[in-house]
């Protein structure tokens, strides 16, 4: 009982279903009260017309009113429609309980009219005229009968009710529901939006009661990414600034490394230079992160992965020998992928190289793609250490590193591979270059078809 009512509590829709059953079975509740005893008493009122037709017809036709031994038989044999008819003058048999003889021991003295009468061990309803020969007749019916007359009448009209008021509830909570349905859709849509779809939401398909609430939403958006902007462009002005003082470092030490100096200070220097280039790569990524979360360009051309490949290749190249890795395309055939070259080539830049730092020694790098009817997949294997399960989702957070990695890096790759990405509707997948010994990391980028 607690949890409804914390559910009516929380839940409008289920509030306004709740409350709209409950009113309407109230109003039908009372509405059928009244039209039962409407109902029964206008019943009451046709048997009571019935007694006073019968007695004009005998009052008007000069019908011959039953005697004494033969009274008050039965107009009909059935108790429904049966009256018994008499002159109150007639004096009852000895046993007016026969079969032959069904007379009514009616007092004498009864007055013209109708009245509820107790004879026979029954009772009835009578009706007393005065004839024109001056004569009173008396016609009755059992109240017993009457009454299960008027019941079935009345309960005939709740009929409408009955099969009526249900319906009516179901139609009730389809219109809620139909009526609710936008809001739920609203929900649905902003909640399907990743962190950078901040572009309003159109008021017209919403009611005018939601409108205000729409357009409080689109307002905070458009604050939200008007923060969102100031603080990607100063990331990229701060990234942009602290270029020029790192390029000046950087050639000053080179400078300094030819100098003549001991064997101590040139391996201090070399410390430095090895600083100031992992200064200027977080700095290139920062621009590269700032410049994927702002970007807006959309292609409407194809990409070739071959040329992308071949061209990453070329600038990690230097990089891979360095530390002795195979590195190469093991797919012979082309693809093309609908996306802007160069977020192609920023996405696919980042993975390689990431793939390459974290190889050791000796290993191997591949790239592939596999082209289906629903998309294009680019995948990048190594065999190097991997990403524990458990931290595939941390991963791309921004700064985040793998613990126990003693490899220099930033922690902005995959962070500026899931903003691509997600930007042209690409999803980024993990698993094992090696399911067998569940070694090595298998990265997939699969990019969908793009609606003709």
């Amino acid at each position: 009982m607690d949890g409804f009512k914390k559910r009516v509590k929380d839940s409008l829709q289920i509030r306004l279903s709740f409350w709209l059953s409950l009113a309407i079975l109230s109003v039908a509740l009372i509405a059928g009260i009244f039209a039962f005893f409407s109902a029964f008493n206008e019943a009451h009122e046709l048997q009571d017309d019935v007694l006073r037709q019968v007695a004009m017809l005998y009052d008007r036709h000069g019908l011959t009113v039953p005697q004494t031994g033969n009274s008050g038989t039965g107009v009909d044999n059935d108790p429904e429609s049966r009256v018994f008819i008499q002159l109150l003058s007639t004096i009852p048999p000895s046993n007016p309980n026969t079969d032959a003889n069904p007379t009514l021991a009616l007092p004498q003295n009864l007055r013209d009219g109708l009245q509820t009468v107790h004879a026979n061990n029954e009772t009835y309803r009578v009706l007393v005229r005065t004839l024109g020969s001056g004569e009173r007749l008396a016609v009755a019916q059992e109240t017993a009968v009457r009454d299960e007359i008027a019941r079935d009448s009345s309960l005939r009209t709740l009929m409408p009710f009955l099969v009526l008021v249900p319906i009516l509830l179901l139609v009730v909570a389809y219109l809620i529901r139909k009526i609710f349905k936008p809001i739920a859709a609203l929900s649905i849509e902003i909640d399907q939006r990743s962190e950078q779809e901040l572009h309003p939401i159109a008021p017209e398909p919403f009611p005018a009661e939601i409108r205000p609430f729409v357009g409080a939403i689109n307002r905070l958006l458009k604050r939200v990414e008007q923060s969102m902007a100031t603080q990607r462009r100063f990331v990229a002005d701060a990234a942009h600034e602290l270029r020029s003082p790192l390029t000046a470092l950087s050639l000053q030490a080179e400078r300094l490394a030819d100098a003549e100096m001991s064997a101590n200070a040139h391996e201090r220097l070399n410390t430095l230079r090895q600083g100031i280039e992992r200064g200027r790569t977080l700095l290139d990524q920062m621009l590269a992160l700032a410049r994927a979360q702002a970007s807006e360009i959309t292609s409407n051309t194809s990409v070739s992965v071959q040329q992308v490949y071949r061209h990453v290749l070329e600038d990690l190249m230097p990089l891979a020998e360095a530390k002795g890795i195979d590195i190469g395309v093991v797919s012979d055939s082309d693809a093309h992928v609908p996306v802007n070259e160069v977020d192609l080539i920023t996405l696919v830049k980042n993975l390689v190289d990431n793939a390459v730092r974290y190889t050791p020694t000796g290993g191997r790098v591949d790239l592939s793609f596999l082209a289906t009817k629903e998309g294009t997949t680019l995948v990048v294997e190594d065999n190097g250490p991997g990403i524990p399960e458990a931290e595939r989702e941390r991963v791309f957070d921004p700064f985040y590193r793998v613990l126990g990695s003693d490899e220099i890096g930033s922690g902005l790759g995959l962070s500026i591979v899931q903003t691509i990405s997600a930007r042209v509707g690409a999803k980024v997948s993990f698993g094992y270059a090696s399911d067998q010994s569940r070694s090595g990391l298998r990265v997939m980028v699969t990019f969908p078809l793009r609606a003709s």
